[in-house]
């Protein structure tokens, strides 16, 4: 049996390899969900319009939720997973289809070789076992986007199975702590995505775009070891950086590069695990987190008011909070899955078992593409930690934020001001304008350079705190000024003359003595009030630190040059 022919098509160039017949049968078991004790009630459920919580009655059982996820992200690849076309978001429709994606007869499928570097890129990162071998199997169910009526994906031995994902979970009143857990992960295999159906409810019409038919997926599977809607997002959101780490999908969820199917059940501990339900193709981390929390509380209700549960797919309303159904689950029966005739195993290599004479462009080698893995998030947040002493969950949202990080590291490198310093700027002010305007990083009207600059001017004492926040939200508003020219426009440099703010505070005292005598008295807050108008009468120009130290020597017993010491005879 002749092998199938593996594409090179990033970017140009295609190379044959060629494969032998052969191989084993490997069931594939669904994804089911894992244990987790909690109290009925207790979940974080948002937006419940059909179900209402109930409070625990005493004796009553705990509940346990099992949270399993399917994962499907699209791979970067100029190409479809068994065809020359191109991949593209928001093509015209129809305009990226090939006689293949199409499924005219005689058309046959040609492996696109950098899918396949792909798929075994993200196993290794995954901690997974690489088979040397793996098979392709049909899966038929007949749809309109389906013009095969079958996909080509990998039921019985995938391409990597047995890996492990750690990922942090915030925990504490403040969400301050970091918590490392292990998800399981049971498999990731290749697989070709389907076209995409167009609803037209005004004509009562659907409409079909095939541009999407064909391009390569990963699936990875996540075994049972969640136990709620934060859990699943947060390690769907650890899964999203790895991948774009790697470089192996965009995993861009609002373009549906990253899809996410979440398996949910309930059932007392101790007792065997319950009926699950699949929620299908959520692509928001915010609606996986929402559509698993209704759907364990819906369940616990309907067990508790004597209903069962059904084996159903169902989807996520996002307007309403909440989960409907869609049809019933359907199980390995209904796909008649089969060996893939037009394609044999797929062959892969390590660095012992690689031929001698082997074109290295004729084969795919493990070894060397493990040689190639870039640094996973995991290693650059502990690098952060250690090297600028951040507290880790920081360093987690430096990650979280696309080109957070880049930016952070580039003031680094232009302020002599601390990292602390930085990172608080970074993470809280500047992150913070960003989320008002709904702003990507790469939006900023603020440059790395300019809030180095801002950063610099602090740093060395010539504007106060109150003053820098004021420069960066004229930053924020006037593209082009640089913190300097603001800082000299509007006059906001610190006082550098002692002497004068002395006697500013002199007079402050004398003409506020009821709040000299307040503070004399033993009102720590008093003091505060008297920094306000001493800042107040100096356009807020003095740095209140430096307010406080004239003042509180003002005011100590051992000093006669304040508003007490008037009439007072100075002994010798």
């Amino acid at each position: 049996m002749a092998g199938p022919m593996l594409r090179w098509c990033c970017p140009v160039g295609r190379w044959a390899l060629a494969c032998i017949d052969g191989g084993s049968r490997y069931g594939r078991g669904a994804a089911t969900g894992c244990t987790s004790s909690g109290k009925r009630g207790q979940s974080s459920v948002a937006q419940q319009p059909r179900i209402t919580a109930q409070k625990p009655r005493k004796g009553e059982h705990e509940w346990a939720a099992v949270v399993g996820l399917e994962i499907h992200a699209q791979i970067s690849s100029n190409s479809k997973l068994f065809s020359g076309s191109q991949v593209h978001f928001a093509a015209p429709p129809n305009s990226l289809v090939s006689f293949f994606d199409a499924s005219l007869p005689g058309t046959l499928p040609v492996l696109n070789r950098r899918c396949v570097e792909a798929a075994v890129m993200t196993g290794l990162a995954l901690n997974c076992r690489i088979n040397k071998k793996s098979l392709f199997d049909r899966k038929h169910y007949f749809y309109a986007d389906l013009p095969a009526g079958y996909q080509i994906t990998q039921q019985r031995l995938p391409i990597a199975v047995n890996g492990s994902m750690v990922y942090g979970v915030c925990v504490g009143k403040k969400r301050s702590q970091v918590i490392n857990k292990t998800v399981r992960v049971k498999q990731i295999q290749l697989e070709q995505d389907s076209g995409k159906s167009l609803h037209d409810d005004l004509r009562s019409q659907t409409l079909i775009d095939l541009n999407r038919a064909g391009v390569g997926l990963l699936e990875v599977v996540l075994e049972p070891d969640m136990s709620c809607g934060e859990e699943a997002a947060t390690a769907v959101r650890e899964l999203q950086l790895i991948l774009q780490a790697l470089g192996t999908s965009r995993a861009n969820m609002a373009e549906g590069q990253l899809r996410v199917d979440a398996n949910i059940s309930v059932h007392h501990p101790g007792e065997p695990l319950g009926i699950r339900t699949e929620v299908k193709n959520l692509n928001s981390a915010r609606f996986l987190a929402k559509a698993i929390d209704y759907e364990i509380q819906r369940q616990i209700n309907e067990l508790e008011n004597g209903g069962e549960i059904l084996n159903e797919t169902r989807s996520f309303d996002y307007k309403l909070g909440c989960t409907v159904p869609m049809r019933d689950k359907e199980g390995k029966q209904d796909y008649r899955f089969m060996p893939e005739p037009n394609l044999p195993p797929l062959l892969l290599y390590d660095a012992e078992s690689l031929p001698t004479a082997a074109d290295p462009q004729q084969v795919i080698n493990i070894d060397q593409i493990r040689e190639q893995l870039p640094e996973l998030p995991s290693v650059t947040r502990e690098k952060l930690v250690q090297r600028y002493g951040m507290l880790p969950e920081h360093s987690f949202a430096l990650l979280n934020e696309v080109g957070l990080l880049e930016f952070f590291q580039n003031v680094i490198k232009e302020t002599r001001a601390e990292p602390k310093k930085v990172t608080s700027w970074v993470l809280n002010t500047f992150l913070g304008f960003l989320k008002q305007q709904n702003l990507a990083v790469s939006e900023s009207p603020v440059t790395p350079s300019a809030l180095a600059e801002l950063l610099n001017l602090l740093d060395r004492k010539a504007i106060s705190s109150s003053a820098a926040k004021q420069v960066f939200e004229e930053l924020w508003r006037s593209k082009g000024k640089t913190p300097a020219q603001i800082v000299s426009e509007k006059k906001l440099e610190l006082m550098q003359d002692q002497e004068a703010l002395e006697q500013l505070c002199h007079a402050v005292m004398e003409g506020h003595p009821q709040v000299v005598t307040d503070v004399k008295k033993g009102n720590p807050r008093a003091i505060n009030k008297l920094i306000g108008l001493v800042r107040k009468a100096t356009l807020s120009r003095a740095d209140p630190t430096v307010i406080k130290e004239i003042l509180e020597k003002k005011l100590s017993p051992g000093d006669v040059s304040g508003p007490s010491a008037r009439g007072r005879t100075v002994q010798p």
